[in-house]
């Protein structure tokens, strides 16, 4: 299994689940890095690049708070829904949208002053390599002392082995019948990934619709990825423990790193 395995299928459900986990919380923060409020830098003339923008979750609001942003994702589906939303939302001025792999980037040396890593995409790279190759191509994208922003998801590797176990349930899904998530994790503590299994099933009884796909994660402490940033030709400028700018320890809730070129 590869970590882009499994997005296509969960883009049906992406907005939906994580109206209901994640939610708009991390929104504030990425605005204020957009602004330069968390950096000291402004985008000025040059768009903000956002790494594996999926259906727009955090690209729209960005543009509408008048950031021009470019997201890149590899998921054909997840590009179809945020795209209808940026038409819905008239902001195809501000946001442009990119199929792609974010470890080619496809845009040329020193484009972006501000690029984006939100919400644990790196942890969907389930092997080094690919990890280095991502790395090493934003290095190239940013512009000089340009900052390059991520977040860690740090519970992974305490997420209990569980099998078939009701994780979520609405009364209104995507479709507007109810839904029930049905999930299982499996820990490979060797390869240090977590793997989710899930079963999303629309509507009741014999009628009901039955979508199942499986996404991986790998774990990654603040340590880890800070020596990686260097070994890519980045600065780590601040390592944060909360949405609002405050520090990091063991122990925080939230992981993100801020890292300069050059």
């Amino acid at each position: 299994m590869e970590g882009w395995h499994g997005w296509d299928e969960y883009a049906a459900y992406y907005d939906w689940e994580n109206a209901q986990t994640v939610g708009r919380r991390d929104l504030a923060f990425w605005s204020a890095f957009a602004r330069g409020a968390t950096t000291g830098q402004v985008a000025g003339d040059g768009p903000i690049l956002e790494l594996g923008c999926g259906t727009g979750r955090v690209a729209l609001p960005l543009a509408r708070d008048g950031a021009r942003v470019v997201g890149i994702d590899r998921s054909a589906p997840m590009l179809e829904r945020a795209r209808k939303r940026v038409k819905r939302a008239r902001l195809q001025s501000l946001v442009q949208l990119v199929r792609g792999d974010i470890r080619h980037l496809p845009f040329p040396d020193k484009s972006f002053p501000l690029v984006m890593a939100p919400y644990g995409i790196l942890q969907s790279l389930l092997v080094e390599r690919d990890l280095t190759r991502t790395l090493a191509a934003v290095s190239r994208v940013l512009t000089r002392k340009g900052t390059f922003g991520l977040e860690l998801v740090p519970d992974l590797p305490a997420w209990e082995e569980y099998s078939r176990r009701v994780s979520l349930r609405g009364k209104r899904g995507p479709t507007g019948k109810s839904i029930t998530l049905v999930e299982s994790v499996i820990q490979d503590r060797a390869r240090k990934i977590t793997r989710f299994e899930q079963e999303f099933v629309e509507g009741r009884g014999k009628s009901a619709v039955r979508r199942k796909f499986g996404l991986a994660f790998r774990t990654l402490t603040v340590p880890q990825m800070v020596r990686r940033l260097e070994k890519a030709g980045l600065t780590v400028s601040a390592v944060l423990g909360d949405y609002e700018g405050g520090p990091w320890d063991l122990g925080a809730e939230v992981w993100i790193i801020l890292a300069r070129r050059g």
